[in-house]
C-alpha cells in the first residue's frame, strides 16, 4: 500500500545534534596536509562552524517536502520515495536512482526542469513524470533489518513500485549504485524499461581484448582507474567486509559521519581540489543530515557487503539489450573504453561532458538534465504514462 509522507523532524532530534556538534572532539592533522590524507581539518572545522550556526535544516526539509512523497512496503522493506507528475500529459515516467554516498538530495535541483521544462528552457515534448526512491537501507526508506537486499533485489523492488504507481513503461537512470539498479531493472524488466541512462558504468576487460588497441586516452582513462583503486578505494573494503564496526562511529558522531561521507565528494567531484567549486556547505549537510537523522549510516554501507556476498548474482545475467545512453563526466571515478561497455550494454548515445564528476545532477544539474532529455527524446514513442 502506498502511503504519503511527509518529513518531520522531532525537535529533540535537532536539539541532540547542536550538544554532540558542541562537543566534537577533533583528531590532529599534520602540518602541510591536505585532502590526500583524508578530510581536511580546517574545513572540516569550517564545515562544522556552519553546520553549528547558519545552516538551518528547517529550511531544507520544507523544500524536500515540496516534493510530493510516499513510501510502500516490499518483500518487507520499506521504500521512501519522490513521486513528483508533470504538468504536461504526454510526460514520460522516469525513475532516477541515487548511489553511496548520495541521497534523493542529489536530485533536488533536477526534477522541477524535468518534470516541467517549459518553465525551464526546454520543450514540452520532453517532460517526465520523475521517481526518485530512496535506496533500501538509505535515508527515508530506513534501515534494513534482514539481510540480501543487494542491487538486483533493489531493481527488482523499484521495478514492482513502477507498477504499483500504474506506471508501464518508463525510463531508468543511474549513478553509482543506481547505475547497477537501473542496468537490473533493464535486464529484469526490458519490456516496461525503454531506455537505460547511466552516469557511472564499470565493466572489465572483455576476454580476448588487445591492450594494445587502445588510444591513448582510453590508456590514460584506465590509469586514472588504476591510481584510484589504489589510493581512494579503501572505503569499499571496510564497508564491504566490517560495515558493523565502522556503523558505531558513524551512527555516534555527526562530524565522523560528515568527514566519512564529505570526503567523497571532494575526491569524486570535478571541484579541483576545492568542494565548494563544486557544492555549498548546505547542499553537503542536508545530504549527511538524511542519513543523520534517519540513522542509516550503517545500513547505506551494508550494500557493500551484500554485493560482496551476492557477487555476479547482484548484476544484470545477460548482456543488456535495453538501449542505453552514458554520460561521462571528467571528473567521474571510472572511465572505461566505449568497446568494453558494449560487450555489455546496447550503447545508442556516449556523451563525454564538459563539467562534473560521480554526483552529476547535483554538481551540475542543467548539463545532466540536458543530456537526459536528448537521449530519451526518440525513445518517448515507447512510453505510456500512468499512474
Amino acid at each position: 500500500m502506498i502511503t504519503p509522507f511527509t518529513i518531520r523532524t522531532d525537535p529533540a532530534a535537532l536539539d541532540d545534534l547542536a550538544e554532540r556538534l558542541r562537543r566534537w572532539r577533533a583528531p590532529n592533522q599534520l602540518a602541510g596536509s591536505g585532502w590526500e590524507r583524508g578530510t581536511e581539518l580546517g574545513y572540516l572545522r569550517e564545515l562544522v562552524e556552519h553546520w553549528s550556526g547558519a545552516y538551518d535544516w528547517r529550511a531544507h526539509e520544507a523544500r524536500l517536502n515540496r516534493f510530493d512523497q510516499a513510501t510502500t512496503e516490499i518483500e518487507g522493506q520499506r521504500v521512501h520515495f519522490l513521486h513528483v507528475r508533470s504538468p504536461h500529459a504526454a510526460a514520460m515516467p522516469i525513475v532516477l536512482s541515487h548511489g553511496w554516498p548520495g541521497s534523493v538530495v542529489e536530485f533536488l535541483d533536477v526534477i522541477d526542469p524535468l518534470t516541467d521544462p517549459t518553465a525551464h528552457g526546454g520543450q514540452a515534448e520532453d517532460a517526465f513524470h520523475v521517481v526518485a526512491p530512496s535506496l533500501p537501507g538509505y535515508g527515508f526508506s530506513g534501515p534494513t533489518s534482514a539481510p540480501g537486499w543487494h542491487p538486483r533485489r533493489i531493481a527488482g523492488a523499484f521495478c514492482q513500485l513502477m507498477a504499483e504507481l500504474g506506471y508501464e513503461c518508463y525510463g531508468a537512470q543511474g549513478g553509482d549504485w543506481g547505475s547497477i539498479v537501473s542496468a537490473n531493472m533493464a535486464d529484469l524488466e526490458p519490456a516496461h524499461v525503454i531506455g537505460l541512462h547511466l552516469n557511472f558504468v564499470a565493466v572489465p576487460k572483455p576476454d580476448g581484448e588487445d591492450p594494445s588497441t587502445l588510444t591513448d586516452e582510453e590508456r590514460a582513462g584506465l590509469a586514472a582507474m588504476h591510481r584510484w583503486r589504489l589510493t581512494g578505494a579503501g572505503y569499499q573494503e571496510i564497508q564491504a567486509t566490517k560495515p558493523q564496526t565502522l556503523g558505531y562511529g558513524l551512527e555516534d558522531s555527526p562530524v565522523g559521519l560528515a568527514a566519512w561521507i564529505i570526503e567523497k565528494f571532494q575526491s569524486w567531484s570535478d571541484c579541483g581540489g576545492d568542494v565548494e567549486h563544486s557544492f555549498t556547505k548546505d547542499q553537503l549537510l542536508t545530504n549527511v543530515m538524511v542519513y543523520w537523522l534517519t540513522a542509516t549510516a550503517t545500513s547505506s554501507t551494508r550494500l557493500y557487503h551484500e554485493m560482496r556476498q551476492a557477487g555476479a548474482a547482484a548484476l544484470p545475467q545477460a548482456r543488456v539489450e535495453v538501449p542505453t545512453g552514458i554520460a561521462n563526466y571528467p571528473g567521474e571515478i571510472t572511465r572505461v573504453p566505449r568497446r568494453w561497455v558494449e560487450h555489455r550494454y546496447n550503447v545508442v548515445r556516449w556523451s563525454e561532458m564538459a563539467r562534473g564528476g560521480h554526483f552529476a545532477a547535483m554538481e551540475v544539474p542543467e548539463l545532466f538534465v540536458e543530456d537526459v532529455r536528448e537521449f530519451f527524446r526518440p525513445l518517448r514513442t515507447s512510453a505510456v504514462s500512468g499512474g
